[in-house]
Order: structure tokens, then C-alpha cells, then sequence
């Protein structure tokens, strides 16, 4: 799952049927002069959401490596995560061009005329379609349950974010992915129930995490996601829950007693989940920071445990 910036495809209707040009299209004031300073091809490797494309890939792999996939299949793993990542990316930047541009967002290239939205979409197109099979080839079961994360990303993209189920896409993409490497290994076998909690209780921090510093701004565009619905204080308040949560099944979820390295990442993910939120107002990503801090200690965590849930 994608962690994308937080614009919605809500309230539009007002503005296309005043004449403003459909979502998906450069606005024709848009300043198509980055295009030659920075080139098609830079502005289409900013437009994919580098940063949590690569994050959730490096996730998909490093789970893939710690299940014993070995050193082919977790390329393959990695591969199909990487394509659905960027397909989210790029149908994310190209979706949102001109609500990104009417709000002045910075780092958009589909929105400040760096690169055609059309491209983007393009872009997005061609690396869905290299995910459906590079997911399939990982295993039928396996590739159904990645493409139907990759799915709930684009629904999230093009209706769910400006809805009240803006955190499911989150919940179902981040509890997809161990169960996708679990049922790569041979045999197919079922991911334990501890990884998909803790997956999905991940998915549902980062969604809050991810929207919290622009809910104001996005509110005055008529989003209204679940954060949205809670406001700033609200989803402060809620955030360190599933941060906890999710560590605090990976302690106590597998068999056995608790050792040292889940006490200490209860202790880990305690602090980053209340100090994030706390310092959010004098640093916008500082939610965000404490969460990616928190979900670092759980992959380790289940790392050590057997990432394919032995």
C-alpha cells in the first residue's frame, strides 16, 4: 500500500461545471517551464511517490528475504511490489493534478506542468499491467491477494479517500502483503494471523500518519476522509493505538513467552508513537516519522520471529 498525499476527488462538481477542466488535466495557468529544467523523465520519478513506493518495497522484500523465498523469488516479490507501488504513485500525482495545482502543492509534476498528466497516467497504466503478471507469477494465491491490495490502493485514489472508508484501501494493502509472501513459499502456506493484524494495524496508523499535516488545508477542499472527520486533535489522539497495537501483537501474538527484543520494541514503539503526534505542530511530518519509527521496530521484531511465521 501507498501512503499518498491526501487530496480527494470530492467536491468538483462545482468547479468543472463552472468550466475548470476535469481532474487528471494540467490547468492551462500551470507553468510548463520545469519541464525543461528538469526533464520528462525526472518529473515522472517524482510524480510515482518515490519515497513510500520505495519504503513499501523495501518492506515487501525485506519480508520476502527474512521468509526464505530466497535470492530469485524475492526478486520477483519485490518486483511485483515495486510495479504496483508505482502504478498507485502515478495514478495518485496524475488523478490529482489540478487539485494539486489549485492548492499550491509543491513537488507535483503533473500539477505544475513538469510532465503531461496524460504521461503520468500512461506511466501508471504500463506498470499496473507489469504487475498483474509479475504478481501471478509469484503464485496464483499469492498474486490474487497482491493485486487485490494493489486494487484497494487505486479505489483509494479514485473514490475511498474522500469518504468515511478512506482507511480500509490502508488496511487491506498493509495485511496483504505478509499473507503475499507467505503464500509464495512453496506449498503456499497461510501467513499467521499475528503478521495480518499487525500488517493491517500498520496500514491503518500510516493512513493517519500520512493525512494528519495537511487535514486543515484538505478540509477547505471538501475532503472528508476519516482523519478529516476526526480532526487534527482527534486523529493525535487515535494514532498511537494502532502504533501500539500492532507491536504489541507481534510480542504476544506467536507462541512462547516474550522475550527481550519484543520488550524492547514495545518500549520503542511506545515512545515514537506518543512523541510523533506531540511534536507534529512544530514539525508537520513528525507523526508520520514516529510511525515509519514504529513500523521499523516491528519488521525487525518479526524478523527475528520468522517472517514466514514458523
Amino acid at each position: 500500500m501507498d501512503a499518498t498525499d491526501s487530496a480527494s476527488p470530492a467536491g468538483t462538481g462545482a468547479a468543472e461545471a463552472a468550466g475548470a477542466q476535469p481532474i487528471g488535466a494540467v490547468p492551462a495557468g500551470a507553468d510548463p517551464a520545469g519541464a525543461g529544467r528538469r526533464g520528462r523523465v525526472v518529473g515522472l520519478a517524482l510524480a510515482c511517490h518515490p519515497g513510500p513506493a520505495l519504503a513499501v518495497t523495501a518492506l515487501g522484500c525485506a519480508l520476502a528475504l527474512g521468509s526464505g523465498l530466497g535470492g530469485p523469488r524475492s526478486a520477483l516479490v519485490t518486483a511485483a511490489v515495486l510495479t504496483g507501488q508505482l502504478s498507485v504513485g502515478w495514478c495518485n500525482d496524475a488523478y490529482d493534478a489540478r487539485r494539486d495545482a489549485d492548492a499550491g502543492r509543491r513537488g507535483k509534476p503533473a500539477a505544475d506542468g513538469t510532465v503531461e498528466a496524460r504521461a503520468v497516467w500512461a506511466a501508471a497504466a504500463v506498470a499496473l499491467a507489469l504487475c498483474v503478471p509479475l504478481s501471478l507469477a509469484c503464485g496464483a494465491l499469492a498474486g490474487t491477494a497482491h493485486l487485490a491490495a494493489v486494487t484497494a490502493a487505486w479505489l483509494y485514489n479514485l473514490r475511498l479517500k474522500a469518504t468515511a472508508l478512506s482507511w480500509l484501501p490502508y488496511v487491506a494493502g498493509f495485511g496483504a502483503l505478509p499473507a503475499a509472501v507467505s503464500l509464495s513459499l512453496p506449498g503456499g502456506p497461510w501467513p499467521r494471523w499475528w503478521m495480518v493484524a499487525a500488517g493491517a494495524l500498520l496500514g491503518f496508523a500510516a493512513h493517519l500518519a500520512d493525512t494528519l499535516p495537511d487535514i486543515a488545508a484538505d478540509r477547505a477542499a471538501g475532503i472528508r476522509g476519516l482523519p478529516h472527520r476526526l480532526g487534527a486533535r482527534g486523529t493525535r489522539l487515535l494514532l498511537p493505538a494502532p502504533l501500539l497495537g500492532a507491536t504489541a501483537v507481534l510480542a504476544f501474538g506467536p507462541p512462547g513467552p516474550v522475550d527481550a527484543g519484543g520488550v524492547a520494541a514495545l518500549v520503542l514503539a511506545g515512545a515514537a508513537a506518543l512523541a510523533g503526534p506531540a511534536l507534529d505542530r512544530r514539525w508537520r511530518k513528525a507523526a508520520l516519522a514516529g510511525a515509519v519509527a514504529v513500523a521499523a521496530a516491528d519488521l525487525a521484531l518479526l524478523l527475528t520471529r520468522g517472517a514466514a511465521g514458523a
